[in-house]
């Protein structure tokens, strides 16, 4: 369970999160759902709850997110609507005013389900904000860039951006 609290960049929106439960670390992929306890403790930082089977249809909407980020087109984009027809929105009217219910067929793909819908949020609101790491190929994580100007450019100032300008810094030195 530690490894869920120690991974890098939490607190994203759900669909960059569950993109960022696989990192690179020290040249090795590191994935939150191989750790025993993983998913369950991720759904729970989350504050979702954990139906049984909810692994795969994680892993899935992980995978096929992942492509329409990397590698867009027809294909992704079916792939991703195959997820979101597992469930829907339905307006209601309760006591307390208009609501949306969330409908989704199986339990197990209710976590999903909800991060690919946050995927189309997040297109919806501002889709230029949805940035990959400039560290890229050394960091494969994704943010929403909230900055008043939107030149955020990596994951982390302190990791990824610090490194970038202890590299640049060394590149002057030894051009000098």
């Amino acid at each position: 369970m530690t490894s869920v609290l120690q991974r890098p960049l939490t607190g994203e929106p759900l669909a960059l999160d569950l993109l960022n439960t696989t990192w690179p670390d020290r040249g090795e992929r590191r994935d939150v759902f191989d750790e025993p306890g993983g998913v369950g403790a991720w759904l729970a930082e989350r504050g979702l709850p954990d139906p049984p089977g909810a692994e795969e249809p994680l892993r899935h909407t992980r995978s096929v997110l992942r492509e329409v980020l990397e590698s867009p087109g027809a294909s992704a984009e079916r792939a991703l609507n195959e997820v979101l027809a597992r469930g829907r929105l339905r307006p209601e009217l309760r006591e307390g005013g208009a609501e949306e219910v969330i409908e989704v067929g199986e339990a197990a793909w209710r976590p999903a389900w909800l991060a690919a819908y946050g995927y189309l949020s997040l297109l919806r609101a501002r889709p230029d904000r949805i940035k990959r790491c400039s560290a890229y190929p050394v960091c494969t994580l994704y943010f929403e860039d909230t900055t008043r100007n939107g030149t955020r450019r990596w994951c982390s100032m302190e990791t990824c951006g610090n490194r970038a300008k202890a590299a640049r810094h060394y590149r002057r030195e030894q051009s000098a």
